[in-house]
């Protein structure tokens, strides 16, 4: 353990290389050719955004750029609107050159970025014309985390093969790639390249070198497969920033029990800040990461919260549409950060939490075909979100796994009918009408979100839904039968998108379809129903 200095000193600590500065210079092109090398008729472009991960330099006329370097760095072209970097097999974007020397430190477990040599006289970057639309779709998912080849397989079947076809202009996993073997990325990108769509990644804490000494060598391997840490890049009308926010403080050291904390840290926080000089103020700016800025579940936890959120929010706030999107929970949560954050905006920074694509970790009762159900620990199913950008503003929409309904709510009539084995599939005694309720869990719903529900036939007209913080009935109950098919850390949690209101008295038996509306964070309607059957005193059922 260690305690507040030690915590510090780590936090301010090296990165685990020497660091040497150096200038390192460059064009970014127009790569006509196709070939990505820059040949004799290909020409500079002005105005592109270049970084070292901490400063930000715009191109000249002839769209040449020259920047500080150091070794372990990672120098990247921004894409500018309109514009594509090179993709490679896998769909990841190469759009950077990591200049590592020496190479990774040889004592991890898991390769890293094999020695680069000295600094090339030209860094070069490609670029290629393409036309974008204002409007837009992005695939964003995070905690695929598989820990297996096997459960490597289940993210094949319930993510992957849905997004085949997918219109989507882009995807963002937004970390927990893998579960702590690396070793998976080769076949995981053979997964993504086979969808046909471009991948950008945000590391998590499961996507960490643990042996490595610091927080500085801990994304070698990470670098090696998917570039750089922490980037960013246009798309149409918007700008997209991709931050590691989870700061390991090394092999065998810790803090309160954890080996990491969410940080963004002086380094990206000055990249932010040089990136956002650049952006028009009226532009959507997204920005995506692991861990979420604030959690419901555990708001005092360092290693569930981001501890600099405050640095961060204050420098979106000069900026009017701003969103910013994380996992790492496992549940669908939606945030709104105002002054008391530090989001000094006219309206408060929408932080929004992704349901897990992994759901309960790949766990649960198997399907027909051999898939867990792995639903989420607030009730949400496994999957992830979309989201739709139109010129500065957007939404997202949840789309549940390939193997699960699409609707966007679930709805249960839950009682004492329902802890008693004989009664759960069977109609509710009307003598336990009194002491239950109608609950539906909005999958993506928040604070902004309303329901109501009618129980048509009742006479009651519509009734008014309330959120409230607490854990889903029908996941506490899956998860209770679930036995030995669930992981030993996986329960039930609180969940955010709740809404209940009690089974009017005065129903007489019989069987009543009850329909929930609910208008979610950007207004629109969505509908789900359910039939509550009441039985008669001394009917069978009931007995």
């Amino acid at each position: 353990m260690v305690g507040g200095g030690a915590t510090a000193l780590a936090l301010a600590g090296g990165t685990g290389f020497a660091r040497r500065p150096n200038v390192a210079s460059g064009t970014v092109f127009e790569d006509r050719s196709g070939a990505g090398k820059r040949q004799a008729t290909d020409r500079g472009i002005a105005g592109v955004l270049v970084s070292n991960g901490r400063d930000v330099t715009v191109t000249d006329a002839d769209g040449r750029w020259r920047l500080s370097v150091a070794d372990g760095d990672s120098l990247f072209v921004i894409k500018p609107s309109h514009w594509a970097t090179p993709v490679r097999a896998c769909g990841v974007p190469h759009f950077s050159y990591e200049h590592a020397p020496q190479g990774s430190p040889p004592d991890h477990r898991y390769p890293g970025i094999d020695p680069t040599g000295e600094l090339p006289t030209s860094v070069d970057f490609a670029l290629v014309r393409r036309e974008e639309s204002a409007r837009f779709d992005a695939i964003l998912l995070s905690d695929t985390q598989p820990e297996n080849d096997v459960e490597l397989g289940y993210l094949r079947d319930e993510v992957m093969a849905g997004l085949i076809g997918s219109p989507a202009a882009f995807a963002i996993n937004h970390g927990d790639v893998v579960a702590d073997d690396l070793s998976l990325y080769p076949r995981y990108l053979q997964l993504t390249g086979a969808t046909g769509i471009t991948w950008h990644h945000c590391p998590g804490n499961h996507d960490a070198n643990t042996d490595a000494a610091d927080d500085g060598s801990s994304r070698e391997t990470w670098k090696r497969f998917f570039g750089p840490r922490h980037y960013a890049f246009q798309y149409a009308e918007t700008t997209f920033v991709l931050l590691d926010n989870v700061y390991h403080f090394g092999r065998g050291m810790s803090s309160n029990g954890a080996s990491y904390v969410g940080r963004v840290g002086e380094h990206q926080l000055r990249f932010v800040r040089n990136l956002l000089a650049h952006i028009n103020r009226e532009q959507l700016v997204v920005v995506s990461m692991h861990i979420p800025l604030v959690s419901h579940q555990d708001s005092s936890s360092p290693s569930d919260c981001t501890i600099d959120r405050r640095a961060l929010l204050e420098l979106l706030s000069g900026h009017r549409h701003t969103v910013s999107f994380a996992g790492h929970m496992h549940t669908t949560q939606h945030h709104y950060l105002g002054s008391e954050e530090g989001f000094a905006g006219p309206d408060p920074h929408h932080h929004h939490v992704l349901t897990a694509a992994s759901g309960s970790w790949w766990c649960g009762p198997r399907d027909r075909n051999g898939t867990p159900c792995a639903d989420s620990i607030d009730g949400t199913p496994n999957g992830f979100h979309l989201l739709s950008v139109e010129g500065n503003n957007y939404t997202t929409r949840l789309v549940p796994a390939f193997s699960k309904s699409s609707s966007q709510i679930r709805v249960m009539v839950d009682g004492p009918h329902r802890r008693i084995a004989a009664h759960r599939q069977s109609s509710m005694p009307i003598r336990l009408v009194d002491d239950c309720e109608i609950i539906a869990n909005v999958f993506d719903g928040g604070p902004r979100t309303s329901c109501t529900c009618e129980i048509i036939g009742s006479g009651t007209g519509p009734l008014p839904m309330h959120r409230t913080l607490a854990r889903d009935p029908f996941i506490n109950e899956l998860f209770a039968r679930q036995g030995a098919v669930r992981k030993p850390w996986v329960e039930a949690a609180s969940s955010t998108h709740l809404w209940k209101t009690p089974v009017p008295a005065g129903l007489k038996s019989g069987a009543y379809s009850v329909r929930v509306r609910a208008v979610d964070e950007y207004g629109r309607q969505h509908v789900a129903n359910t039939v509550l059957e009441i039985a008669a005193t001394g009917a069978s059922a009931a007995t």
